[in-house]
């Protein structure tokens, strides 16, 4: 087994870089996660009663420690007008800000761009919207709204039937647009010395998505129909039950692949026959095909399947379950996975894997940095890099400003 990549010191990216984020949920905090795996210190600024992921039941449990390892916490009452000025003198100390409030939030705190600009033009502002400015940008988004409006949950549910992805992919994507965006934006000031604002949208983002069933439409003029209704582009490239009610995901996506599935599985008769010679052939023919190869693979095993395939080199998966990626040999020979220690909930203190960004630098994982932080842990030592005097903090707290 590989050495786990969390263990191994090394110089990131993006250390030494300082990001202040206003953020929660999880757009946002994704955003602030890329930079921190990437080495960044990120601060997270918190309510003093704080993010209320932390405390989230049933899909949301996993929010906070998933999305925010690698910070540090400062837990700051923007309402006040003592935490919001001291809001400021952290953010002033920031290369990058980032925020994911309604528009107009943070103006009213002077956290907003032009605001923290001009003390600061080397500043990158970062903001992670529902909507980029226009007519949408004050209606509230959330993943569901957006899938549902921008196409995808119509694409992926059955016809009448529009459905949810089963992750929140429009957060998780915004968010790395943001990052993206901040990191186009730091080599630009790299070359120009000023910072600029970059905005990311969950909107925008899923439209993206979706972009290449709207070009679909374009080229052909044919709506692109809903995923399990959808005219595929391979006629071997689906679900398989099979023995004991196993199921398996199995294709053949060019010729030369449909005469090794056929050779692997036995299927010589239809190898040959010349009304599936070709990849568009098949597809014509797709209905009664796969009639055909459902009936014949009822009796394999998908273990036995899945060997021949991988023997083969043809695309094949098992179909899991998230908790069964736990146990994915490829994810644990390849340190795919990191231990961080639970800081709220019921659980607190104990320890649970979590994913890591899915690339390599260097031949290696980035690991998972630091620890999620428990609320405001580092509070008094952030304050007081920023100039706070002891009595400061303490007027601080005792004013609730702070906690």
């Amino acid at each position: 087994m590989s050495k786990q990549p969390n263990s191994i010191k090394r110089q990131r990216p993006l250390e030494g870089l300082r990001v202040v984020e206003f953020t929660h949920m999880v757009m946002g905090p994704t955003c602030g996660l890329v930079l921190a795996d990437l080495g960044a210190e990120v601060i997270k600024v918190e309510p003093v009663d704080g993010d209320r992921t932390r405390h989230l039941l049933g899909s949301g449990a996993g929010f906070f420690p998933m999305f925010n390892r690698g910070k540090k916490s400062i837990a700051i009452d923007l309402h006040q007008p003592e935490g919001a000025a001291v809001a400021r003198r952290l953010a002033a100390s920031a290369d990058v800000v980032t925020e994911n409030f309604k528009p107009g939030t943070m103006k009213k705190y002077g956290l907003d761009y032009e605001s923290l600009s001009r003390q600061n033009e080397r500043l990158i502002y970062v903001s992670c919207k529902g909507f980029l400015p226009g007519p949408y940008e004050h209606r509230t988004a959330l993943d569901e709204v957006v899938q549902m409006m921008g196409g995808l949950a119509y694409m992926t549910g059955r016809p009448g039937d529009p459905l949810r992805a089963g992750t929140s992919v429009n957060d998780i994507m915004g968010g790395m647009f943001g990052a993206i965006g901040a990191l186009g934006a730091l080599v630009q000031r790299g070359i120009t010395g000023r910072g600029q604002e970059v905005q990311s949208a969950l909107f925008e983002n899923n439209v993206f998505l979706v972009g290449q069933h709207m070009m679909q439409y374009a080229i052909t003029g044919q709506p692109a129909a809903p995923m399990p209704d959808r005219i595929s582009a391979w006629a071997v490239y689906d679900v398989f039950t099979v023995k004991d009610g196993e199921q398996i995901f199995l294709a053949a996506v060019s010729d030369a692949q449909w005469r090794t599935f056929c050779d692997v599985l036995g299927f010589s008769d239809l190898r040959d026959r010349p009304d599936y010679a070709t990849n568009n052939d098949r597809v014509r023919a797709r209905p009664t095909l796969l009639a055909l190869l459902r009936e014949r693979l009822s009796t394999r095993s998908a273990a036995d399947l899945a060997a021949l395939f991988e023997q083969a080199g043809l695309p094949f998966a098992p179909i899991r379950k998230p908790e069964e990626l736990y146990d994915d040999e490829h994810l644990r020979v390849t340190g795919g996975l990191a231990e961080v220690t639970l800081t709220d909930g019921a659980r607190a203190g104990q320890t649970a894997q979590t994913t890591l960004l899915p690339f390599t630098m260097d031949g290696q994982r980035l690991g998972a940095g630091t620890q999620p932080p428990a609320m405001g842990r580092d509070t008094d030592a952030l304050l007081a890099a920023v100039g706070c005097t002891p009595a400061e903090i303490a007027a601080l707290r005792a004013a609730h400003a702070v906690a």
